[in-house]
Parts: structure tokens; sequence; C-alpha cells
């Protein structure tokens, strides 16, 4: 097969396991780990008491809005893919220069 085949059909199989639960599943509720996380200690230990809490809460003396959490992650984001794209940059030009 072609390169650009197998990168059609890989792009297609991606969007298709993304999208099949959404429509397959229609009441289903998509949670995250955090709140299943939550829900299990609670049954496990209904008398538990967290720990630590967020540095930020901390020093603010309330929780943060969800706004501000999807901000943080967001250029958490943004910070990673920089740097995997800043490597993967190098990695292309370092074999740019040894062909020449």
């Amino acid at each position: 097969m072609k390169k650009k085949t197998i990168v059609i059909a890989s792009i297609i199989a991606i969007i298709l396991i993304a999208l099949i639960p959404l429509f397959a599943l229609k009441d289903a509720e998509f949670g995250g780990s955090d709140d299943a996380g939550s829900t299990v200690v609670e049954e496990v230990d209904s008398s538990y008491e967290p720990w630590a809490a967020p540095l930020l809460e901390n020093i603010l003396g309330r929780e943060l809005p969800g706004e501000v959490e999807s901000l943080f992650f967001c250029i958490q984001t943004g910070i990673g893919v920089g740097i995997i794209a800043f490597i993967m940059g190098r990695l292309v030009e370092r074999r740019k220069w040894m062909k020449e």
C-alpha cells in the first residue's frame, strides 16, 4: 500500500474511534477520571479527608472556577505541544543537514 493510503485510512479510523461511542451510547455519561476516583473513595471510606489541596486554592483561599482550570490545562497542553514540535523540528533539520 502507498503511504498516502495508509495515512488516510489511519485518520478515518481515528475519527471513527472518537465518534462511534458518542452515537452508539446515546444515554451514556462520559465523566472524567477525577469524578470516578472521588466516587470510589467515597464508597470505600466515607470519612476520608484529602491531605493536600491544590496550591492556588490555598493561596486564593477558595476553589478555582472551571474556566480557570480549563485555561491552565490548555496552557499545559500548548507548552507540551510546543516542546514536542520543537524536538521534532530539530530532528528533521538534523536529518537534512546530515544528508548534505
